[in-house]
């Protein structure tokens, strides 16, 4: 049997077809759970789930029969109209696409009432669906924006399928689990876009990012036996937590505390949550070189994705203090402060440019920072990316 919903209602259990995209490891999800002495209260409510639909709570779910990735009058449609995406195009055709690529889009608001079950995927198709699509994720047939776009829009639209369905169970969880991970490398790779368009495409992944982690957490939540815990769990709930680094930040419109209050002490003690804490407690406290040092021992690829904007803002700190609370008649070593900050020598030298500062070179040709400097700034257009001397393998 397969749970649909909070147990509101069972149905028959749709077969699972062998998926026929494989992935490479950064998708791939753990089998779950592990003991555990309490459960976790959901936080976001249902409503994150249900993203773009009507709230069915007292409609009957959806049992979706389309057994393509895109519903053939969808195509036919966008077809007509010549909407169809880079990657769906027959031999570049922008007026014609086929089966094998045409993906179903996202509509902002649809009600199930309005939804015909020929038009919405079951599971098995949703699956191969999503595995079709991150395939494109390291395509380099095109800029990093123009995949961005269809992997946002299209997976968007497979969360939609299954909040009409009502799917909730394992298989459900590890596509969730595929999704967050999908916006949260997204969020590393479109820093490094030279396009107008991504401090937009930023913003949107984040919030996007925000509601597939809550509906991630609602679906533990709903599946979880008394005293189990997802095997990927903590890892997750470090994500939230790390995701609360900035100023007044509340991506799912809670306080953290609050948040903590309801975490089992199973998941509270995990390396996951404790290293994010740390990480919180170090930025909030300004401890710049336990926060940089802190990450080059500990952090996990898909932690340093969202950790990385805020190392160059800690880095800015580290630089400002030394330069306001060192003696001017003795200059900082240039060599001693990358080793400090983990950057190379010519990174560290363009960084401290960008922050208004000067670099001089003394008798023997070392560079030096010289203190006291009144020039100290934030750029007005944030920082390039600099390498983390330590983590050169994520700069991928």
């Amino acid at each position: 049997m397969e749970r649909r919903g909070r147990g509101r209602l069972q149905t028959r259990n749709v077969s699972s077809r062998e998926s026929t995209v494989s992935r490479t490891n950064r998708f791939a999800s753990k089998p779950s759970s592990t003991p555990k002495s309490s459960s976790r209260v959901a936080s976001g409510g249902e409503k994150a789930q249900n993203d773009g639909v009507d709230d069915p709570s007292d409609l009957p779910a959806i049992v979706g029969t389309c057994p393509l990735m895109c519903p053939e009058r969808e195509r036919a449609q966008r077809e007509r109209l010549r909407d169809l995406a880079v990657f769906e195009r027959l031999n570049g055709n922008p007026a014609q696409s086929s089966p094998d690529l045409a993906v179903k889009k996202f509509f902002r608001t649809i009600s199930t009432k309005q939804v015909e079950a020929s038009d919405v995927r079951p599971l098995p198709v949703l699956e191969d669906t999503l595995n079709y699509l991150l395939n494109f994720f390291d395509s380099r047939e095109y800029p990093f924006e123009v995949v961005h776009d269809f992997l946002f829009d299209r997976t968007r639209s497979i969360r939609q399928d299954l909040s009409m369905q009502n799917i909730v169970n394992n298989k459900v969880i590890r596509m969730y689990e595929k999704m967050v991970k999908f916006h949260v490398i997204s969020l590393h790779k479109l820093r490094r876009c030279s396009s107008q368009n991504t401090s937009s495409m930023n913003y949107l992944n984040k919030e996007q990012l925000a509601k597939t982690l809550t509906s991630l957490f609602n679906l533990y939540d709903a599946n979880r036996d008394s005293n189990s815990t997802y095997e990927n769990e903590a890892e997750f709930c470090s994500f939230y937590v790390l995701l609360h680094l900035g100023s007044n930040s509340q991506p799912m419109g809670e306080s953290l505390s609050w948040w903590f209050r309801n975490v089992p002490s199973t998941l509270m003690k995990s390396k996951e949550i404790c290293f994010s804490r740390k990480i919180l407690r170090f930025f909030r406290i300004g401890n710049y070189n336990c926060f940089l040092s802190t990450i080059a021992a500990e952090a996990s690829y898909l932690q340093y994705c969202i950790l990385e904007p805020y190392v160059n803002e800690v880095r800015a700190l580290a630089v400002s203090c030394i330069n306001n609370g060192g003696y001017k008649l003795h200059p900082y070593p240039l060599a001693n402060l990358s080793k400090l900050l983990m950057m190379t020598e010519s990174d560290l030298e363009s960084f401290c440019k960008a922050c208004g500062l000067e670099i001089c070179t003394n008798e023997e040709g070392y560079n030096l920072l010289p203190t006291k400097q009144t020039t100290f700034c934030h750029p007005k257009d944030g920082f390039q990316s600099y390498i983390f001397v330590g983590l050169e393998q994520f700069e991928r």
